[in-house]
C-alpha cells in the first residue's frame, strides 16, 4: 500500500482564495471545505436524515453489488479501479469486499483532495482488507486527469461517487467528462453518480439542515482561511443560505455577511471589504434528469451503457464508455 501527497494544494488554496475574494460577486470553492474538521462535519452531514444522497447511493451499490462488480471485471488481464473523491470509502467498500472475495485481479487507487481523508481510508483498508492492493493519492481531479492516460496497460474503471459532478456548472462538467474520456480506452468504464431532480423541498432540506451542521461545514472554509492563511474572518457574522431552482436543477449555497466589515488575509496580502448582506458563493449542487445526462455525455463523446437507481429514483449511477 502506498500514499502520495501533493504539496501544491497549499499554493492552490492561496491562489483560489485570492481570486475568489477579489471577484465580484465573491466566491470560494467548496473543495476547500475539507480538512480534518471539514471531513468530520461531512461525515455528520451524511448521517443526517435530510441528506438522502449517501443512503440512496449506498443502497444502489448494496442492491446491485454483483451486477456492478461483474461489469467491472476483466478475467484475462485484471483491472485498475480509480476513484476520484474517495472520501471515507463507505460505499466503495461494499464493492471492494465483493471483488476481493471473488478473485478479482485489481488495484484500487483512491484519490481525494483531503490528505486526512486519504490517510484514514488507506489505514482503514489496511486493517479491514489487508490483502487489498491499494495505491492512494492526495490530489485535485484536474491534476490527476492527465496521469490517467498512463493507466493504459489493462482495463480501468474510473469511479466518481457522491454526485461530485454536481459541483460543476454544465460547461465545466462537459470539460471534466471530456478529460475523463481522453484518458479512457475502448474497454474502460466510467461509473458516476448523478443526483436526480425531485421535490424542491427535499433538495433544500438536504443542504440546509435544522441542526446547523451544513452551515458549519460551509463556514469551515472561513475557518481554514483563518488557520492556514492568517485570516481574521468572524464566521458568526455570516449566515448560510441555500437556494434551489427547479427549472435548471441548480442548488446554490451562500455565506451572507450580516454587517459591513473588513477582513484581512495576511499570507496572501489581502484586505477585503464586505457590504451588509453581501454574499460569498460557496457551492453549486446540480440536479439532473436522464435527458440532461444524455446531453452531457454526447457533448463529451461518451455513451451511456446502463444505469442503476434506488427504489425512489432519487439518485442514479450511470455507466459510460468512450464513443
Amino acid at each position: 500500500m502506498s500514499t502520495n501527497t501533493k504539496p501544491q494544494l497549499s499554493t492552490a488554496f492561496k491562489k483560489e482564495v485570492f481570486e475568489g475574494l477579489t471577484n465580484s460577486p465573491k466566491y470560494l470553492s467548496s473543495k476547500f471545505f475539507y480538512d480534518k474538521i471539514g471531513d468530520k462535519l461531512f461525515q455528520d452531514i451524511m448521517a443526517l436524515p435530510e441528506y438522502y444522497l449517501t443512503n440512496a447511493e449506498y443502497d444502489i451499490i448494496s442492491n446491485n453489488t454483483e451486477a456492478i462488480g461483474e461489469l467491472f471485471r476483466d478475467r484475462e488481464n485484471g483491472m485498475d479501479m480509480i476513484e476520484l473523491g474517495a472520501g471515507d470509502g463507505k460505499k466503495t467498500k461494499v464493492l471492494l469486499k465483493y471483488m476481493a472475495g471473488n478473485n478479482f485481479n485489481f488495484v484500487y487507487k483512491p484519490i481525494d483532495i483531503s490528505e486526512n481523508a486519504v490517510e484514514l481510508l488507506a489505514n482503514n483498508l489496511a486493517k479491514e482488507m489487508p490483502a487489498l492492493n491499494v495505491d492512494a493519492e492526495v490530489g485535485e481531479y484536474f491534476e490527476v486527469l492527465e496521469r490517467l492516460k498512463g493507466y493504459d496497460k489493462r482495463k480501468k474503471v474510473i469511479m466518481v461517487l457522491g454526485s461530485n459532478i454536481g459541483n460543476l456548472e454544465h460547461h465545466k462538467a462537459i470539460e471534466f467528462l471530456s478529460k475523463l474520456k481522453d484518458g479512457m480506452r475502448g474497454d474502460d468504464l466510467l461509473f458516476m453518480g448523478f443526483d436526480q431532480k425531485k421535490n424542491p423541498q427535499t433538495i433544500l432540506d438536504a443542504y440546509n439542515d435544522s441542526s446547523g451542521i451544513t452551515e458549519a461545514f460551509n463556514k469551515n472554509v472561513l475557518m481554514r482561511i483563518n488557520k492556514e492563511l492568517g485570516g481574521n474572518f468572524q464566521p458568526e457574522k455570516f449566515i448560510h443560505w441555500e437556494t434551489y431552482n427547479p427549472e435548471t436543477g441548480t442548488a446554490k449555497s451562500f455565506l451572507v455577511a450580516t454587517e459591513a466589515m473588513s477582513v484581512t488575509v495576511e499570507k496572501i496580502n489581502l484586505t477585503v471589504t464586505f457590504d451588509e448582506w453581501e454574499t460569498i458563493h460557496t457551492e453549486i449542487s446540480q440536479k439532473y434528469d436522464d435527458a440532461t445526462v444524455q446531453w452531457l455525455a454526447q457533448q463529451a463523446n461518451l455513451t451511456i451503457e446502463t444505469y442503476f437507481t434506488d427504489d425512489n429514483s432519487h439518485y442514479k449511477n450511470y455507466v459510460f464508455r468512450k464513443k
